[in-house]
């Protein structure tokens, strides 16, 4: 497959200082905060890409910055071989704008709600001037309504009217009704109720297989990430520590997070492996720690790991990570070591 979507070097600071003033009166320096720190990664035509981690890790500001609502400070993005900032910023921002579109977290929060279901899904079609007939554009929403399981009579309610996940459905088919190629989707079921998760991520796989789409899926439920991905990504404190085929993730986690992350699943099928949940709290982000930024939480950390910051080490079976202890062999994890029980997860038990 082709690759739709490459990230190099990517990085975004926010300026989270108090005011002017009141940094001079108490003589305080500014204080920036390093929500994406330096990461690369590339999405594939047709496969879904998964971000998870901790939350605060920067997940959701590489989702904005794939779609233009955040400008990378450093690194650049390109999508199908443009760059992707530059093409923002020229006339062909609206062409490229129509290719990707967004599904947001919270259905509550993202539907208009003085606005019918009609105007909703169709706001789309006219704003890239899709379709010039009235008539057309009602027979479009019915059709997208009903390829997201609605009916087409629903066109003419408000969204207060629909449970959560029937907005959620809305939502999809208003990032559907342009026609795009990649959605990002932004913890899209995290809101919902875990037997309407199943709906939606099924529904959501279904759509990927029909209409030819790329997902980038963003996560902190792993149940969930197992059930639609293809590659995963393992992000803490604004940095990738891993990146791997799902299969190889699950079953061989490399990074020392990663495996404390799959430990803190529960382990339906009482197997008694040993496990270590994750222990600590996430650093404060404003002053993160030196070297490593794991290290304070890693049972493997050592004196370089405090020191020096780790480069991502390509591994085998197209994966990489970032650890020193990988990198010197001081962690090492038996090929058949499960990892996780998946297979009785309640989210995927409706596979």
């Amino acid at each position: 497959m082709s690759t739709l979507l490459e990230a190099k070097g990517i990085s975004k600071i926010f300026d989270v200082s108090r005011p002017w003033l009141n940094r001079i009166i108490e003589r305080q320096p500014r204080q920036l905060l390093h929500a994406v720190d330096d990461i690369s990664f590339s999405i594939r035509r047709g496969e879904t890409l998964a971000l998870v981690g901790e939350s605060g890790c920067g997940k959701s500001t590489v989702a904005r910055m794939l779609v233009g609502l955040y400008t990378p400070n450093s690194g650049s993005i390109s999508f199908d071989g443009k760059d992707l900032v530059t093409e923002l910023n020229s006339p062909r921002a609206a062409a490229l704008r129509r290719r990707m579109q967004m599904i947001f977290q919270d259905p509550y929060a993202s539907l208009n709600p003085r606005w019918t279901v009609s105007q909703i899904v169709a706001e789309p079609i006219w704003v890239h001037q899709l379709m010039s007939s009235r008539g057309d554009v009602d027979e479009r929403v019915r059709q997208l309504l009903e390829h997201v399981g609605l009916a087409g009579g629903d066109a003419e309610k408000f969204p207060h009217q629909f449970s959560g996940g029937q907005r959620q459905r809305i939502s999809i088919a208003r990032a559907l009704a342009s026609q795009p190629e990649f959605l990002v989707c932004d913890e899209p079921t995290s809101a919902l109720d875990v037997s309407v998760q199943a709906q939606v991520l099924n529904l959501m796989r279904k759509l990927q297989r029909d209409d030819h789409l790329t997902y980038l899926f963003i996560s902190h439920n792993l149940a969930v990430v197992h059930h639609v991905s293809d590659r995963i990504g393992v992000m803490y404190l604004g940095r990738i520590v891993e990146l791997a085929p799902k299969k190889t993730l699950f079953q061989r986690p490399q990074h020392p997070y990663t495996r404390m992350l799959l430990d803190a699943i529960p382990d339906v099928k009482m197997t008694g492996r040993a496990r270590k949940p994750v222990s600590g709290e996430v650093p404060n982000p404003l002053n993160p720690p030196s070297g490593c930024s794991f290290h304070p939480r890693c049972p493997y950390a050592e004196e370089r790991c405090k020191r020096e910051r780790p480069k991502i080490l390509a591994l085998e079976g197209d994966s990489s990570s970032a650890c020193h202890a990988i990198e010197e062999r001081r962690v090492e994890w038996a090929v058949n070591q499960q990892a996780v029980s998946t297979s009785e997860s309640p989210v995927l038990a409706s596979r």
